[in-house]
Parts: structure tokens; sequence; C-alpha cells
């Protein structure tokens, strides 16, 4: 599978794919490269409907020419941990991102989960933050509103009175749980329609049955993850043989 970064070349191929409304796997599939590759090139160049070839390469450029501007700075960054690829570390942050931000998370919002989910220690302060990212303290300070309130990080004061984001083992449990919430929310102003609407019209009879719908699926979810939620405290076992495929 070959590696480095995309050619101009795959970019008019990854063009021309999303113009016959392929999948990423398969354009990923068709230039053999990961499908992660695909999805973050997309992503960060438009979406599917603006991408353009000749626009993400310059754009490519563009960054790689200012990483290379940066580099000083980066002396006065984190040390990265012995045995670490650097650049690998940078290219998952991306992915991660990416990942994110296709669940619905807002840009910035995102960038800032993936920087705290990588970090060893879990937790950064603001000012950690606008370094990392190189981005205003104000756009820290919305995304962190954001999250906070989405239950997704924890507010800390540490020793020297400054304020620490904190990612505990149980950030996915809190997300999950306020994705049931939500739904459960939707599910209920559906069924409100239901009479408001008149009981066996087709408005009605359709709202009937979202509701179902969403009930069911954010009694499931709390349900599993609530059942699932030791797998976050457990520490994984590397020394246990791989688990058969069936």
């Amino acid at each position: 599978m070959p590696g480095g970064r995309l050619t101009q070349q795959e970019r008019q191929q990854i063009a021309l794919g999303l113009a016959d409304g392929l999948a990423y796997a398969e354009i990923a599939r068709r230039l053999d490269r990961p499908t992660s590759t695909i999805t973050r090139e997309v992503m960060r160049n438009g979406g599917p409907t603006a991408y353009r070839a000749d626009l993400a390469h310059r754009a490519t450029e563009h960054r790689a020419h200012r990483r290379r501007q940066a580099a000083p700075r980066a002396a006065g960054a984190p040390p990265q941990t012995p045995g670490r690829d650097a650049e690998a570390v940078r290219e998952y942050e991306e992915t991660l991102t990416t990942v994110f931000m296709q669940s619905g998370t807002p840009k910035m919002m995102a960038r800032v989960m993936a920087s705290l989910t990588i970090s060893d220690g879990g937790s950064l302060t603001a000012s950690e933050l606008v370094e990392r990212l190189q981005v205003s303290p104000a756009s820290i300070s919305k995304a962190m509103s954001f999250l906070v309130g989405q239950d997704l990080v924890r507010r800390e004061r540490d020793e020297r009175r400054r304020d620490r984001y904190v990612v505990d083992d149980d950030v996915m449990y809190q997300g999950m749980m306020a994705s049931a919430r939500s739904t459960a929310q939707v599910a209920e102003t559906a069924r409100q329609g239901v009479g408001i609407l008149g009981s066996g019209t087709p408005a009605a009879t359709r709202l009937e049955n979202i509701a179902r719908f969403l009930e069911f699926v954010s009694e499931s979810l709390a349900r599993a993850a609530d059942q699932a939620r030791d797998i976050l405290h457990t520490k994984p076992d590397t020394t246990a043989e791989p688990a058969p495929n069936h």
C-alpha cells in the first residue's frame, strides 16, 4: 500500500470518483489507499459536494509551507514520547478530528477533542491548547463552552488556579448518555405532535412511528452504555491471544 502524501493525479481521481457518486471506501480501493486518507482529504477540502482537486492540492502545499515556517516554534511544544513518530501522530490527530466532525461535532470542538484525547495526561490548559492548535483564546473558550455543556469535557482548577480541561475514562460513556438523552427528547417532541396533528392522520402516524423508533434507540443506547461502562476502566490485556475469527 503506497504511503506519503496524495499526488495531484490521485486528487483528480478522488474528484472523479466523487462526481460518479462512489463511496470513500471504493475510491480508496481504486487508489490503494486507506479509506481514512480519502475521508480526511475530502472533509478538509470542502466536503464531497465542493471538493476540487486543484484547490485541494494548492491548500495542501500551503499547509506544508506553513508547517515548515512554524517549525522553529515547535521547540516550545511538549516533547514527544520516545518511540513515537511525530508525523504519524500529527496525521492521526487529523484523522480523529475528521471522524469527530463526521459524527456532527463542529470543527474547532473536534480539534480540541482530538488534542485532549491523544494527550497522555488526558488534560490540557487553555493556553496549552492555544499553543498546540495555533488558534485564539476566544476560539478555545467557545469550544470548551460547547464541550463542557455536552459532558464531553470536564473543567478543573489546577494548583496554579488555571482552568484545566480533562477528558477522563468516562468521556465516551458521558457522550453516549448525552446522545441517548438528546434522542429521547426528539422522540418526546415527535409524540407531542401526534395529538396536535390528529391521531390517525398521515402526519401523526409518521410522527408516532418516529417517536417509537427513537424511544427504542435511546433506551437501547443507554442500556448498552451502562452495560459496557466497566470496559472504560479496564486495562487492556496486551499479552492475551487474539480471538479467532469466525
